[in-house]
């Protein structure tokens, strides 16, 4: 007989979005339909919707160690201070021992090209091709494992600290990882989501262009606008989320304050296109979840959806869901607000919809003002803000190369 896995539980959330660089402030624009989308001067390429995220980069890092290091590490600082601040953890008082047992598990999707772009256009428009100026610093700038390295550098953390690279699905992956190694018992504390750096890098804004995947609108608020029969295709972000994870247990001897349990997840692959997504695939990674969970599809009461504002994408992604759940169950999608912000996007959305267990309103999709008809769901929350009680949400997170992830969160009883 398998022995019953500890239970996990999300005790502090800290995160920077572009429009919002906390919980609670964040939630107030979801729920108000405040866009953080402005436009943004992209090298060579001019004027593009993006969302940036606008923070205190040396509110918990000197300037020196800001200017050695990388925009997604002062994501990742940022997020993960707030989040133990947020967990009322008296991290200045752990002790060797106790940081050795701490965990940092963060999804990305790419890292350093900010950096790689920054030298070589430095290289061609400032040194005359004499690379004795790059910077030395570059190799631990652009190794992957670069962001959690960064957060591990700056709380002093002796535990694993390392990215996991899965796509737009990164940030559920992050998650789903620390869960499954606090259940292991190879940690004791975890922090983990998602971070991203996509704004700050022409390269990706030149490929989805080129793929004739990049949205453009006079107005930059409406310019992401997922399951609208107008969408013209993704609008880039950034961000971080990072939850501080732990066993029930330690968390009730602490007396801390629980935001939900995480009781299901699933990752599987499409396995059929590059990034044409698989609708299959995602129904089977929601059912096993669900499965997981030990719940029925009538038992959520919110489904956030990947929802990236392309037309297949949006278009799949919504055959899925239907096929699983019904009117019952509350569906939205978040990047109409904040654009796609890649690795951190799962990690961000579910953080979206987290306080739901607390005040019971689900925030609407923003910038859907014609639904096509393909994307029409039971459920689907379009205009105002649905008033229910919530008990259980189900977060998906695609990407590309056919990577997909569900995660449930319950809200915590006894």
């Amino acid at each position: 007989m398998q022995a019953k896995l500890p239970r996990i539980v999300i005790t502090g959330v800290g995160l920077t979005a572009p429009n919002g660089n906390n919980l609670r402030e964040y939630r107030e624009a979801l729920l108000q339909g405040k866009s953080g989308i402005t436009h943004c001067e992209i090298r060579h390429m001019g004027q593009w919707p993006a969302g940036r995220c606008e923070f205190e980069q040396t509110k918990y890092q000197s300037k020196k160690m800001r200017k050695r290091g990388t925009r997604a590490g002062s994501l990742a600082i940022y997020a993960a201070n707030e989040s133990l601040l947020d967990a009322k953890i008296d991290f200045a008082s752990y002790d060797l021992e106790q940081k050795s047992r701490v965990g940092i598990y963060l999804g990305i999707t790419e890292h350093g090209n900010v950096e790689t772009e920054e030298e070589i256009h430095l290289l061609y428009n400032s040194y005359n091709k004499d690379t004795s100026f790059w910077s030395h610093h570059h190799n631990p700038r652009t190794v992957a494992n670069n962001p959690a390295g960064e957060v591990s550098l700056n709380l002093k953390i002796t535990g694993p600290s390392y990215t996991l690279g899965a796509a737009c699905a990164a940030g559920n992956v992050g998650v789903i990882h620390a869960l499954q190694m606090l259940q292991l018992g190879e940690v004791d504390l975890a922090l983990a989501g998602g971070v991203s750096e996509s704004p700050e890098t022409f390269g990706i804004f030149a490929a989805f262009k080129a793929q004739g995947a990049l949205a453009q609108h006079n107005d930059p608020t409406k310019a992401s606008r997922p399951l609208d029969k107008n969408r013209n295709g993704i609008v880039i972000a950034e961000g971080a989320c990072i939850y501080t994870l732990e066993r029930l247990e330690d968390a009730k001897a602490r007396g801390a304050k629980i935001y939900g349990e995480i009781v299901g997840h699933h990752t599987n692959s499409d396995a059929s296109d590059f990034v044409l997504p698989n609708p299959q695939r995602q129904k089977e990674c929601m059912l096993k979840a669900l499965e997981k969970a030990n719940l029925s599809a009538s038992e959520v009461d919110i489904v956030n959806m990947h929802a990236t504002g392309t037309t297949q994408g949006d278009i799949q992604e919504c055959q899925a869901v239907r096929e699983v759940f019904g009117p019952k169950t509350a569906v939205n999608a978040t990047k109409g607000h904040i654009g796609h912000a890649m690795g951190a996007a799962g990690a961000l959305e579910l953080a979206g919809n987290l306080l739901s267990f607390e005040d019971d309103k689900i925030h609407p999709c923003l910038n859907i003002d014609e639904l096509d008809e393909q994307c029409e769901i039971p459920g689907l929350v379009t205009k105002t803000i649905e008033n229910k009680e919530v008990k259980t949400i189900l977060n998906n997170s695609f990407g590309m190369l056919g990577i997909n992830s569900s995660l449930i969160i319950k809200k915590y009883e006894e």
